[in-house]
C-alpha cells in the first residue's frame, strides 16, 4: 500500500468538521469518497481509501496507544485480511470480519505463545495449533478459545495426550504416550485421570490403533500456512480431513456426558481502538510417575483413579505367557471404551422407529400445552384416555409430511402427564427439544434382562423404555395411585414417569414406550452402579463380565455408607413410604439403583489436585472457612442460593435440615465442578466405608485406603411386576432348592420388608 506521503498528491482539498475531527483528502460531494487521511480527536488516525463516508478497501489504523493495523476494512469495519499488532507487542495476521478474528488467522502472544488456525468472533474456534513458548503444543479443536472435542497435546519433552477435550480440559476417552515409551489408556474428567484403564510400561506390546498423533504434525501445519488466505483454509481442512480419515480410533470414543466448568487457557478479545488478546492460564501437564513394581514379566496393569489419584492397580497377564494377550485385551478395551450407548444415525435398525417416536411426542406435546392447565379427573385415567392419530408420509390435514414410514401413534392419559410434567417443573419446550429436537436419541448397545431396549436423550436428561403388554397395563392400572404418591411426597424415590405410548407399524406390530427420568443425569461421573434388591440368589456379577459400564448387584456391594442422621431418618421414612405404595399395588422385583461417585481421600491428594480446586471457583477464604461449614467430613455445604447450582435431572421438593451446616436447605461445593443442591437420592455427601474388598477391583495398599468422600444418587426403579401367578410358581420351585427368604420372587410383604432391612444394613446408623 502507498504511504500517506506518496498519496498526498492525490488530495484535492481538507476540512476540519465540527466535532474537531480532520480529514485531508478527496470528496463525493460533501463526503469522504477516494484516498484520504482522517484524524480524530482523540488521537486516533486512519489513512486510506474511503467509499462515501465510510473506510473501505485498504487502510492503516493507528491509536494514540501505539496499536496499529494495516489491512482491508468495509464499511468502516476491520473486515478482510490485515495485520494487527497490539501496544504489548502481539501481533495478528489473518482474516478479520467486522472488527473480529474470522476466519485464517495467525496470533503471536506477549509472552510468545502462537496460535495458528480457524478463528470464530474473535476466538479461536474449529481446527487450529497453539504453541507455548515453552515448547508444549497443542493441535486439534477448538470451541470459544477452548481446547473442545478432539485434539493432541504434546509436551516439550515428548509426552503426547491424545483425548477428548472440554473447556479446554482432558475429557472423555483418551491415551497418553510417554517419551519413555510408557501408554496409559483411560478416561480424563475435567483434566484429572478418572476411572478405569490400562497402564503399558516400556516394551510392552501396545494396541496397534494407538499410532494416531504421528499424523499431525509441525510440517504438515507449517506447509498449510505458506500460501495465502484460502491456501490455508485448504490446506488446514485437508490436514483436518485427513486427520479424522487416520483415527481408527475414534469410533472407540463417545462423547462426554457432562458438561464441565474446568479453566483452560482463554483468549479475550476487545476489539476497536484495544485490541488485544492474552493467554491467562498455563496448559495442563501430565506428569506420569512410572512405577517398578517389582515384576519385571508383569508390562500391562489395570488401574482405577478416583480424581488423579491412583487407587488400584493390578497385572493384566503376562505379554509371554499367553499368546494372544495383547490382541485380547485390545479388544476388551474397546468394548468398554466405547461405552454402553451409541447415536442412532440413518440406517440404524431403531432409526424409523425412533423418528416415528419424536413427531408422536412432539405432536401430542404440541397438542395438550395451549389446554388450560386443571386437576386432573377420573376420566383423564385408563386406556380409554388417549390421542390416537395416523401419521402418513405424505402428511394428511392434522400431521406434517415426514421421511419415515406409516404409523399409527396412541398417546395414554396424556393429561395426566402433562401434570406430572409440571409437578416435576418440566418445561414444555424443554421437554420436547430434548427428545424431539435435532438430535438423535441414544440406544444402549444392550438390552436389559427383560428384553427391554433404553433410549437416552442426546442430554441424558430423559430414558425412554420399551415396555411389555404387560407392564403397559400394570402401569395405566397403578397411575392414579401414582399420581397421588408423587404429588403427595415431594421428595419420593420413585422412577418418574412422563409419558407413556404406543407405536404401530405396517403389519400390526405395536412397540409400547414410557418416558422417565434419567437419575443418572449429573456432571459427576458415576463410578460405581449397583442394582439392589436384597436378595442374595443370583445376585452377583461374574468377574469376567465386569467393565466400567457395569451395573453390580447386591453381592458385589462391598461398602456401607454412613451419611448425617437427618438424612438418613428422613431417607428411610421415604424408602417406607415408596414401600408400602408399592405394596398397596401387589409390586415386587424392584430395586434401589444406587450410583456412587467418589471423591479422592483428603490424604492422598496432590498439590495439582489443590491448585486444580482452587481454580475451580473456590477461594481461599471459603477453604478457610471449611471446617465451619463442612457437615459432612470433606465435605463443603453452604446455604443454597436459587439459581447458582448445577443444573440437575427432575430435582423437587426441599431437602432436610443438615445436622452441622444448620441450613434448611443446602448446596454441596464441589471444588473444580459447581455448587450442587442436595436433596433426597439427588447429590447426597456420605461417607464409604469399606467393609471387604470389592470382587473387580485390588487395591495397590488395602490398609492406606478405608474410607472415601462419595456423592450418591438413588431411585427405585423397575416398579411393573406384580406379584401373579407365575411369580408365585416361581417362588414355590425355587423354594424347593433355595432358600426361601434368599430368592427374588416373594410375596410383596415379605419384599417390602426384606428390601428395607437390606438398605438397612447398606446405611447403617450412627450413635
Amino acid at each position: 500500500m502507498a504511504t500517506g506521503e506518496t498519496s498526498v498528491e492525490n488530495i484535492q482539498r481538507g476540512s476540519t468538521l465540527p466535532n474537531g475531527d480532520i480529514y485531508v483528502g478527496n470528496f463525493a460531494g460533501l463526503v469522504p469518497h477516494g484516498f484520504g487521511k482522517y484524524m480524530w480527536t482523540d488521537g486516533t488516525l486512519y489513512y486510506g481509501e474511503w467509499d462515501t463516508r465510510k473506510m473501505t478497501g485498504r487502510g492503516v489504523i493507528q491509536w494514540p496507544s501505539g496499536a496499529s493495523y494495516e489491512g482491508d476494512l468495509c464499511g468502516g469495519f476491520i473486515d478482510g485480511s490485515g495485520t494487527f499488532k497490539g501496544v504489548d507487542g502481539s501481533l495478528y495476521n489473518g482474516s478479520w470480519r467486522m472488527n473480529k478474528k474470522h476466519g485464517m488467522g495467525t496470533m503471536v502472544y506477549a509472552n510468545s505463545d502462537t496460535y495458528e488456525g480457524l478463528w470464530n468472533e474473535g476466538l479461536p474456534e474449529g481446527f487450529g495449533k497453539y504453541t507455548w513458548a515453552d515448547g508444549n503444543t497443542y493441535i486439534g479443536n477448538w470451541k470459544s478459545g477452548k481446547m473442545n472435542s478432539r485434539g493432541v497435546m504434546k509436551w516439550a519433552n515428548g509426552d503426547t495426550l491424545d483425548c477428548n477435550w472440554l473447556n479446554g480440559l482432558a475429557h472423555g476417552k483418551g491415551f497418553c504416550k510417554y517419551a519413555s515409551g510408557a501408554c496409559y489408556i483411560g478416561t480424563w474428567d475435567r483434566g484429572l485421570k478418572d476411572g478405569h484403564g490400562m497402564f503399558y510400561q516400556p516394551g510392552s506390546k501396545m494396541p496397534c490403533n494407538l499410532e494416531v498423533s504421528e499424523c499431525v504434525t509441525d510440517h504438515d501445519v507449517s506447509r498449510a500456512s505458506s500460501s495465502g488466505n484460502e491456501n490455508i483454509n485448504n490446506g488446514l481442512l485437508f490436514l483436518l480431513h485427513k486427520l479424522c480419515n487416520t483415527w481408527r480410533i475414534r469410533s472407540l470414543f463417545h462423547r462426554p456426558r457432562r458438561i464441565s466448568n474446568g479453566t483452560a487457557p482463554v483468549f479475550d478479545d476487545n476489539s476497536g481502538n484495544h485490541l488485544s488478546e492474552e493467554s491467562s492460564t498455563e496448559p495442563l501437564r501430565t506428569d506420569e510417575c512410572l512405577q517398578d513394581n517389582g515384576v519385571d514379566k508383569v508390562l500391562v496393569y489395570e488401574r482405577e483413579y478416583v480424581q488423579g489419584v491412583l487407587i488400584s492397580e493390578k497385572p493384566k497377564g503376562h505379554d509371554s505367557g499367553m499368546p494372544n494377550s495383547s490382541t485380547t485385551q485390545e479388544l476388551t478395551w474397546q468394548k468398554q471404551a466405547g461405552g454402553p450407548m451409541e447415536t442412532i444415525f440413518k440406517g440404524h435398525r431403531s432409526y424409523y422407529l425412533m423418528l416415528n417416536l419424536q413427531l408422536g411426542i412432539r405432536y401430542t406435546v404440541g397438542k395438550i400445552t395451549p389446554v388450560p392447565l386443571r386437576e386432573v379427573r377420573s376420566n383423564d385415567f385408563g386406556p380409554r384416555a388417549r390421542i390416537r392419530m395416523y401419521f402418513p408420509c405424505e402428511g394428511s390435514q392434522y400431521t406434517p409430511p415426514h421421511c419415515s414410514v406409516n404409523f399409527f401413534w396412541k398417546d395414554y392419559c396424556p393429561m395426566v402427564f402433562r401434570n406430572l410434567r409440571e409437578m416435576f417443573h418440566i418445561d414444555a419446550a424443554d421437554y420436547m427439544m430434548s427428545i424431539c429436537g435435532d438430535d438423535s436419541l441414544k440406544e444402549l448397545s444392550s438390552p436389559g434382562k427383560s428384553g427391554s431396549i433404553f433410549y437416552l436423550s442426546q442430554d441424558e436428561r430423559f430414558v425412554i423404555k420399551t415396555l411389555r403388554k404387560a407392564e403397559l397395563k400394570i402401569l395405566l392400572k397403578m397411575l392414579p395411585k401414582y399420581y397421588t404418591h408423587v404429588r403427595a411426597y415431594d421428595n419420593t424415590l420413585i422412577t418418574k414417569f412422563f409419558g407413556v405410548h404406543r407405536i404401530t407399524l405396517k403389519g400390526g406390530r405395536k412397540v409400547r414406550f414410557v418416558v422417565m427420568g434419567n437419575m443418572f443425569c449429573t456432571e459427576l461421573r458415576i463410578h460405581r452402579k449397583y442394582d439392589l434388591k436384597g436378595s442374595t440368589q443370583g445376585r452377583s456379577t461374574k468377574k469376567q463380565n465386569i467393565n466400567e459400564n457395569t451395573t453390580l448387584k447386591d453381592l458385589d456391594l462391598s461398602y456401607v455408607f454412613h451419611v448425617d442422621k437427618p438424612w438418613r431418618d428422613a431417607l428411610f421414612r421415604q424408602i417406607k413410604l415408596d414401600c408400602m405404595f408399592l405394596e398397596s399395588q401387589s409390586i415386587i422385583d424392584y430395586s434401589m439403583l444406587l450410583g456412587i461417585h467418589f471423591r479422592a481421600p483428603h490424604h492422598l491428594k496432590t498439590s495439582s489436585s489443590h491448585q486444580n480446586s482452587l481454580e475451580g471457583g473456590i477461594s481461599d477464604s471459603d477453604l478457610v472457612q471449611y471446617e465451619e461449614k463442612s457437615s459432612w467430613k470433606g465435605f463443603l455445604l453452604v446455604a443454597h442460593e436459587p439459581g447458582t447450582t448445577v443444573g440437575g435431572s427432575h430435582i423437587r421438593g426441599s431437602m432436610v435440615r443438615a445436622s452441622e451446616a444448620g441450613y434448611e436447605e443446602v448446596d454441596l461445593v464441589l471444588p473444580g465442578t459447581g455448587r450442587f443442591r442436595v436433596q433426597l437420592g439427588v447429590n447426597m455427601p456420605a461417607r464409604a466405608l469399606k467393609v471387604r474388598e470389592d470382587m473387580n477391583t485390588e487395591l495397590e495398599n488395602p490398609d492406606s485406603i478405608e474410607e472415601y468422600d462419595v456423592v450418591l444418587y438413588l431411585g427405585i426403579i423397575d416398579i411393573l411386576q406384580e406379584y401373579n401367578v407365575s411369580k408365585r410358581v416361581e417362588h414355590a420351585v425355587k423354594s424347593l432348592k433355595f432358600d426361601p427368604l434368599s430368592i427374588s420372587a416373594v410375596d410383596p410383604n415379605s419384599y417390602s420388608k426384606r428390601f428395607v432391612k437390606f438398605l438397612e444394613s447398606v446405611f447403617p446408623e450412627l450413635y
